[in-house]
């Protein structure tokens, strides 16, 4: 009983720190953050299954693809309050610099927007808007694959979280790192391995295809990131699910 109200601590304060949908309570108890990122793909569930509904939804109502493919671009940035796409501009912003280690960690925690930041949003968009539109074309009776994206994208979050060095200046990853044991990242690799066989149920080689390619672009972000930062920080790891989840768009709009 006890661990299962850490539990619900633990998924609740990571509800309320990764998601912008309002709370009625603020909770917080530091001997349950170890829990919070064994909780986030549980947060990509939900996230997923909010995605999923919107697009139905919005066909259901029979507005134009363009206004529908719109929406669903921007909603997995304006769910989770932007947090991720903040940590996707400020990295660009740094590595773009081409600077030493130490300038490119002076800006990427300078509060103040830079042109990289600026010119990466908008390649960004440039690419999600259109496979997302080309997702939804190809997938109008089978939206529920855009469920997988969140889900796997925070399976890798969670368990680099874990995982991957720590910057020395990055108070955020060491928050969750305390009390961490090995059950800590085996419950994340078991929630991403349930969520390739339900793929495959769904989607059979698509749906390996669709997470495969998450798993790839998150792996490929966060090595690229971690290479011009030696460390994993909260900027990283949202920089890293935002890319993750273009590859898995990607991957939606052409495989399937």
């Amino acid at each position: 009983m006890k661990f299962l109200k850490r539990l619900f601590k633990g998924f609740y304060m990571s509800l309320g720190m990764f998601c912008a949908i309002p709370l009625p309570v603020n909770i917080w108890d530091d001997d349950c953050a170890n829990l919070m990122m064994p909780c986030m793909p549980v947060i990509g569930i939900l996230l997923g299954a909010l995605w999923w509904g919107l697009g139905e939804l919005l066909l259901f109502l029979g507005l134009n693809l363009l206004l529908i493919s719109a929406v669903m671009t921007v909603f997995p940035f304006i769910i989770t309050g932007l947090l991720h796409l903040d940590g996707y501009m400020d990295t660009n912003d740094a590595i773009l610099s081409r600077r030493p280690l130490e300038d490119k960690l002076r800006i990427l925690k300078d509060p103040h927007t830079g042109a990289f930041s600026v010119i990466a949003l908008v390649i960004l968009f440039i690419l999600q808007f259109p496979a997302t539109y080309s997702a939804i074309a190809n997938n109008r009776g089978f939206l529920i694959l855009f469920m997988i994206i969140p889900v796997v994208s925070r399976c890798c979050s969670g368990f680099a979280v874990l995982t991957v060095p720590v910057m020395a200046q990055s108070g955020y990853a060491n928050l969750f790192r305390k009390n961490v044991h090995m059950p800590h990242r085996l419950f994340i690799v078991l929630l991403l391995i349930i969520t390739y066989a339900v793929s495959f149920i769904f989607a059979h080689l698509t749906g390996i295809i669709i997470v495969f390619a998450v798993v790839l672009g998150y792996v490929c972000a966060m090595a690229y990131a971690y290479k011009e930062f030696k460390g994993i920080s909260g900027d990283l790891a949202g920089y890293a699910i935002v890319i993750s989840e273009l590859c898995g768009i990607f991957a939606l709009a052409v495989f399937y």
